[in-house]
Order: C-alpha cells, then sequence, then structure tokens
C-alpha cells in the first residue's frame, strides 16, 4: 500500500451502502436528474449512487444529497467535455480532408497560407505535429512545452484551419 489511497471497500458493504442511498434518495434524485438531464439522467444516478457509496462506507459522507448531486453534476460535465472533443475530433478529421472540387496544388496553397496566417504560438505546433509529422511528444520537447499544451495548441490551430477551409 503507497499510502496514497485507502482500501476499496468491501463488496457486501458497498452494496448496502448503494442499497441504503437507493431507497432513501432514488426518487428526489432522479426527478432532479432528469430535469436538469434528460435521457443521461439514468446513468449519471447509477454511476453516482457507486462513487457516493464508495465514500459512504468510510464515512466521509456528512450530506448524502448534496454529495450525490456533486457527483452526478461532475460525471456529466465529463460526458459533456468527453463529446465537445469527440465533435472537435470530427471536425478537425473532416476539415483537413483532400476536396476532390479543389485542385491539389492550390489546396496546397490555400493551406499554407491559412498555417501562416495562425498565431505563432499556434503555427509552430501545428507544423511540427501535422505537416513534419512529430507526435504530441515530440513537439512538446522540441518546443519546450508541456504535452497537454502542445495538445490543446495543436486542437485550437485545428479549428482555426478547420473554419478557414470551411470558408
Amino acid at each position: 500500500m503507497d499510502g496514497f489511497f485507502s482500501p476499496a471497500p468491501a463488496r457486501a458493504s458497498l452494496a448496502v451502502a448503494v442499497d441504503a442511498l437507493f431507497r432513501r434518495y432514488d426518487t428526489w434524485f432522479r426527478r432532479t436528474l432528469r430535469k436538469r438531464y434528460g435521457d443521461m439522467a439514468d446513468d449519471l444516478a447509477h454511476e453516482a449512487y457507486l462513487r457516493t457509496a464508495a465514500h459512504e462506507t468510510e464515512g466521509k459522507v456528512r450530506h448524502p444529497k448534496a454529495f450525490l448531486l456533486n457527483v452526478a453534476n461532475n460525471l456529466a460535465t465529463d460526458q459533456f467535455r468527453r463529446q465537445k472533443r469527440e465533435d472537435d475530433h470530427i471536425a478537425y478529421s473532416s476539415a483537413l480532408t483532400f476536396s476532390s472540387t479543389v485542385a491539389p496544388q492550390e489546396y496546397q496553397l490555400i493551406l499554407k497560407q491559412i498555417v501562416l496566417a495562425l498565431p505563432p504560438e499556434l503555427r509552430d505546433v501545428f507544423v511540427l505535429s501535422h505537416i513534419n509529422g512529430l507526435t504530441h511528444r515530440e513537439s512538446a520537447l522540441q518546443l519546450g512545452l508541456t504535452e497537454r499544451t502542445v495538445k490543446d495548441r495543436m486542437r485550437r490551430a485545428t479549428l482555426r484551419v478547420a473554419a478557414a477551409m470551411r470558408d
């Protein structure tokens, strides 16, 4: 044991905690989640019960209703962020595919002009990653940035390039 995480609660005590939370708060909890999140409510409730029960068995939850709602809100936020990343990735993938209505030379010239118009910090990352084929990690090492920063800048650069290519 490394001391950072407490041991997982026993399955039996976890099941008892989930059952107790469910019996006590389910009507209120699902109604609240349906108002806020619609079709996502059941999935959010299920995951929130499991996560809250793990803390409940350790006696760390003083206000179960608030804790349940907070966990569900965080789960929904994570889901929305994940969906946004997927949507951005789809836009990125479709924008940089070759269009048969534009000649290859014209396409390259347009892309070059758009990339040169990017702010320097976005352009550097875009060129290293998309044009030179470096990975995010390799780009980060070369630019002296964190990999997370490179990923974020690449996403922003790609969205700008994609929007400009559509225009």
